[in-house]
């Protein structure tokens, strides 16, 4: 589909108007933003988004049930309770989410930790080492981050807390706290970083987000992989250019049915 056809506007303002109808405060108190959003603190917000984000994963429900757990772990105090190492006194094979376990937030925890000792912030890190100069900022700022948990816990990887195949992974966790970092309209997205802009980032994919966007054309391949992320977020970067993630508020939303079927059967392949 060009993008000045007429399939393409179609699309665009289809997909337009759903952002419009989910990306609103309501959308909140059901996901797992809304963890990061009750702190002001920058630290406290890039603990919780990185971890809610880690364990984003299955029923939303229980994403958030869990998400309330490990916060009632760190005293709903996350930067105290990261640089006073309080998390070395618990078990390590208590559950946090399903095959996330106390011996991976630990694992996490001390690589923050470090991280925070040094630089201040994990945004500070990522601007010092010049991640938004990077064409795939999220996969360059964990491969930091990997080799900084390595050598907070030993030398070991852990592909619980960070995925080890940055070649092919998706990066959908992390690409989803990154949203929420990096994008600010002033309603869902907090907008604290600004070492990256909103137009660097990857769409977040997910199963759902795959299959809807294969729905409505959008991609080919059946893998959600790597390059099904950077094949869908150049579609979405020629809709929003400056903002082209804005878009799975409406990817992630709409459900499988007629409303978004049928426009799909009536759009070119892109």
């Amino acid at each position: 589909m060009e993008q000045n056809s007429e399939d393409f506007r179609r699309l665009r303002d289809f997909l337009d108007a759903e952002v419009a109808r989910i990306n609103n405060v309501g959308f909140i108190a059901n996901d797992p933003v809304q963890f990061p959003r009750r702190f002001e603190r920058l630290q406290d917000v890039e603990l919780v988004s990185f971890l809610s984000a880690t364990i984003a994963w299955g029923n939303r429900k229980m994403i958030c049930n869990n998400c309330e757990k490990m916060l009632a772990m760190m005293d709903n105090s996350p930067l105290e309770y990261v640089m006073d190492e309080a998390y070395e006194e618990i078990p390590d094979e208590l559950n946090i989410h399903r095959t996330f376990f106390v011996r991976d937030f630990k694992y996490m925890l001390r690589g923050f930790r470090k991280i925070i000792g040094q630089y201040g912030s994990l945004h500070d890190f990522a601007a010092r080492h010049a991640v938004g100069d990077s064409e795939a900022p999220a996969w360059h700022l964990v491969e930091l981050m990997q080799q900084q948990f390595a050598s907070a816990n030993g030398g070991v990887p852990n592909s619980r807390c960070l995925p080890s195949n940055l070649a092919t992974t998706a990066l959908k966790r992390i690409n989803m706290a990154l949203r929420w970092l990096v994008r600010d309209d002033g309603i869902v997205d907090m907008g604290l970083w600004t070492c990256i802009k909103p137009s660097q980032l990857f769409i977040p994919l997910d199963v759902h987000v795959g299959d809807t966007a294969r729905a409505l054309h959008m991609v080919q391949r059946r893998a959600n992989d790597r390059r099904t992320v950077m094949e869908l977020t150049d579609v979405l970067r020629m809709m929003r250019p400056a903002d082209p993630v804005v878009y799975d508020f409406a990817l992630f939303g709409i459900g499988i049915g007629d409303k978004y079927v049928g426009v799909a059967a009536e759009s070119s392949q892109l």
